[in-house]
Formats: structure tokens, sequence, C-alpha cells
């Protein structure tokens, strides 16, 4: 782990690279500009991890001996992309004052994918537009050249490199706040991510997002991997020759091509295979790009309440396994997706609306009855407003856990633990609240304590409780944590105008599902009747 100082001095550099390149952004929108800046910041990446080898390879010691440094077959061999010389980072410095400059990026693009068959398709050419200036894009240029000086020698960051995957990351949560609602398509918070990842542990194993935007759950679980050596040492696993994105394989699916490209540049940046992660127009429901998959991890955030996700084109697929979803609602329809893609002993850990959690519309209630009586539930988490850029309506996490008598924890067969975690979490500002490492750590301990052997699970009033299946029914296969932890004497006196705007606006959020359908049904009856 970073140490404190040394983190504050990163955030500092992200900070201070972000206030300078959105004052170049200029005429641009952040939807557009994102592109133009991680694309470049991808660019760095691949040319600095190029330098390094090439240099290697030059020298001609030990294993490099004889070695050619322009064979594209030795860089192959390194996992590391082939950088022709026009589009290596000393070379654009060079005509970064130029203003053939944006021509200059946009060849060097086409010229790393003819180079990298991983990478087709995959890079913005997008800086010869005559709505980006070429002098900002000169300077920014200039400023993200500086990266590698930055990266400080007293830390566990060995390189610029490394500093350059952390800069990524950060611009991803920056462009989704200042994309706003358009943000959250693409980008989940990373406290949400972590928590999530946290939560179902991913050790080793496959690990899949059926939904994945820019590939935050890869990201985090190869973190996640990365920081828990003493695990494989406990448990006898601890090859040293066995690089932590070894361990996992990673497995997604995106329908919105751009956001398929920043998740490739994410997962390449972290060195992360992204072989796996797909790209079809049609989405998860209607070209499943996974038909044979059976993941140990599923961990996904899929648009809330999606009322425009083809159900009616789908009544008779073979996952509905516990009833046919609603077609103006696609939540559990993920949900069956996600049940039906585990493995026989496989986690799933995802987010949804409250509504899902008690909703008896168009059947859901029956396909939630269904699932509680598989013992599916394993875990319902209930998490505070603010946390996304999107909907600052509360949401939940579901646990799904396809063998609860699986030997590796405790057998909790008829038991669903309850957590209702509302009160936790800081605002950063009016409209933003985060889970802090103390938060994230009292919902996993708590999750953590109810499936292993070793500790005996706890109920804690007004946070969490286990329920058996036999309470469950008898609040009509409800699973709103607030009905089974209940309330302490603070929740009580807190509850006023935050609880309250709380749950009217997940009574909002149902209400525009409901305006909606009708107004499509209105529509409807129009045009037969003119027709």
């Amino acid at each position: 782990m970073i140490e404190t100082e040394s983190k504050d001095h990163f955030d500092s550099i992200e900070n201070k690279l972000w206030r300078t390149a959105d004052k170049l952004r200029k005429n641009m929108d952040a939807a557009e500009y994102k592109h133009v800046v991680l694309g470049l910041i991808f660019l760095k990446y691949i040319s600095d991890a190029f330098k390094e080898l090439h240099e290697k390879l030059q020298e001609g010691a030990g294993e490099y001996e004889g070695a050619d440094p322009e064979d594209k077959n030795e860089y192959l061999a390194e996992k590391v992309f082939y950088v022709p010389p026009q589009a290596r980072w000393p070379y654009l410095m060079s005509k970064a004052k130029q203003p053939s400059i944006g021509k200059e990026v946009d060849e060097a693009m086409e010229a790393i994918e003819k180079d990298n068959n991983s990478l087709k398709g995959v890079l913005p050419k997008v800086y010869a537009r005559e709505n980006l200036d070429k002098q900002s894009l000169g300077q920014l240029i200039d400023i993200i050249g500086t990266i590698e000086f930055m990266a400080d020698k007293n830390t566990t960051q060995s390189s610029g490199k490394d500093l350059l995957g952390q800069v990524y990351e950060y611009f991803l949560g920056q462009f989704a706040i200042a994309e706003g609602k358009k943000g959250g398509q693409f980008y989940t918070p990373q406290s949400i991510v972590q928590l999530l990842v946290e939560l179902i542990e991913p050790y080793e194993g496959r690990v899949f997002d059926p939904c994945c935007g820019s590939g935050g759950m890869f990201v985090q679980s190869e973190k996640f991997v990365a920081s828990h050596a003493d695990h494989y040492s406990a448990s006898g696993k601890n090859n040293l020759k066995i690089d932590p994105k070894d361990r996992i394989s990673i497995y997604g699916q995106e329908s919105n091509q751009t956001t398929w490209r920043l998740c490739k540049m994410n997962l390449a940046i972290r060195g992360i295979d992204s072989s796996n992660v797909k790209w079809n127009t049609e989405g998860s429901f209607l070209n499943d790009a996974h038909k044979d998959l059976k993941a140990d991890y599923i961990l996904a955030n899929p648009p809330f309440n999606d009322s425009d996700w083809s159900g009616d084109l789908l009544r008779t697929d073979g996952r509905w396994l516990y009833g046919v979803p609603s077609s103006s609602n696609a939540n559990y329809a993920w949900i069956q997706h996600f049940i039906y893609h585990l493995a026989p002993s496989g986690y799933a850990a995802f987010l949804l609306s409250n509504g899902a959690l008690s909703s008896n519309a168009s059947g859901e209630g029956k396909i939630r009855a269904n699932m509680i009586e598989n013992d599916l539930v394993d875990c319902i988490v209930k998490l505070p407003t603010q946390l996304f850029y999107n909907t600052q309506i509360s949401v939940s996490i579901w646990i799904i856990a396809k063998n609860k008598s699986d030997s590796k924890y405790r057998n909790r067969a008829g038991e669903v633990l309850f957590i209702d975690a509302r009160s936790l979490g800081t605002l950063v500002d009016r409209t933003q609240r985060i889970l802090t490492e103390q938060d994230i750590s009292r919902i996993t301990d708590a999750y953590h304590s109810f499936r292993t052997k070793s500790k005996s699970p706890k109920n804690e009033s007004g946070f969490c409780r286990i329920a058996t299946l036999n309470e469950i029914k008898s609040h009509n296969n409800a699973l709103v944590p607030g009905r089974y932890v209940g309330f302490n004497k603070m929740e009580v006196e807190d509850i006023s105008w935050d609880w309250i705007s709380q749950e009217i606006g997940e009574i909002n959020s149902r209400s525009e599902q409901i305006v909606k359908i009708t107004e499509n049904s209105v529509n409807l009856f129009k045009e037969l009747y003119n027709g």
C-alpha cells in the first residue's frame, strides 16, 4: 500500500494534470474530449513500455544477446506492444508545436493498430478534427510527457508507467463526473467497485462482467489478487512465478463501441489480457458473446430499470430458469443472465435499483420467490444515496451464491444476510458521496463473518441480520433489508427528510417507468387509430 503522504503526492499530481488538461478543452464537451486525453495517456504508456524493452534489446546483454530491437516478435514474446518509429512519444513531442500535430497523432494510432492485432479498431483517431485546437493538443502532449518524471522513488510506484495507469483511472472518474448522467454509462465509482470485489474475493478463476463499461471491475479484481499474496502463501499456492494477472481470467461484453474501446485501453495499460472482452451492438441479451461460459465470479453494474432491452424478442429464452422477465424492465433478466453464467460454486455480486427488492409487477415477485425457494440469494446490501453520477437514489448489492453448502465456507443453506448500509458514506461535495475504507471494511466484515467457518455470524440491530427463508416468505418474499434488520435509536432519530427523500426517490424511479410505458401505449393507440 502507498503511504498517506505519498498517496497525497500522487493525488496532487492527478489533480494538477486534470485541471491543466481540462483547461485545454475549450469548445469540446467532456464526452468527446475524454477520448482525446485518454488516447494520449494510453499512447504514452505503450511508448514508455516499448522504450524500456527497446533499450534492453539495444544493449544486447544476457538473454537479449543478438536480439534485433526492431523485431516485432521480440516485443510480442514479452507481452509488450510494438510501437513504430512515427508513433513513439519522443517523435510526437518533437512535432507537438506544428499545425500538423493532429494528423501526426491519428497516423500514429493507425500505425500502432497495424502492427498490433489486439488493438485493431480500439484506438481513437480524433486528433485531426477541426474542433480540436492544435495548439492545445500540443500542450496536452507536453503535459502528459512529463508524467514519467513525476514518479516518486520513495514509494512502491516503480516508474512513470505505473503512475500512467493511476492517472488513466483517475481521469475516467473525472470525465464521468463531468458528463453527469451519461458518465454513469461507462464508469462505476471506484469505492463501489472496490466494495463489490472485496465482498466476493475473486482470488482465482474466471471473472465475468456482461455489461463491463470501461472495465473497472476487472482492474479492481486484478488489484485484489495482487494485494493478497498472504492468501496464496497460507493456502500453499504461493508460486512466486505466477503473475497475479494469470490467477484470474477476464471475460466481458459491452454494447457501446466507444466504451468498449475505453475498456480495452484501460486493461492494456494494466497489462491485463482483454482478448475475451467482446463488443457487439446487440448486447448481452440478444447476442450473448460468451454463451458457454460458466464463471467463478460475476461482477456487474447493469443499467437500472432498463425498459428498452428487447424483452419481447426473448420470451422463450433458455436463460429464464425462474420465470420470464418483464419486457418493460430488464432487472430480472439481468439477474437470471448472471445466474445462468455462474459455475456450480460461483458467486455473483451486482447492483440493482431498490425497486427490484420487492417488486411484484409483471411476474417479478414470482421470479424472486422461485430464486428464494432455490436458495440462491446469499446477501443483500442496501447502499446510501448519492453514490452514483447517473442517479441520486439508493441502490442495493445482490450477492448470489450457486451453492451455499460448498465446503469452502460455512453451510448457509436456508439463510440470507441482510445489511442496511444507508447510514454509511461520506459526502465529498454537495451531490456526491463515497464509501470510505472503514465503510467498506464494516460491510465486508459482516458478510465474511456470515459465510466463514471460523467466525460466528452476529446480528447487529439496525445494520445487519440473518433471516431464514421461511421468515422471508412471511414477508411476501421481499428482500428489503429494513424489514429484517430493524432500526437502532440513532436511525429512528435521523429518519427525517434524508430517509424520506430516499424512499421518494425510489418511488419516483418506478413512476418514471410507468409514465414511459403509458406514453408508449398512447403512441401505439394513436398509430393504430390514425392507420
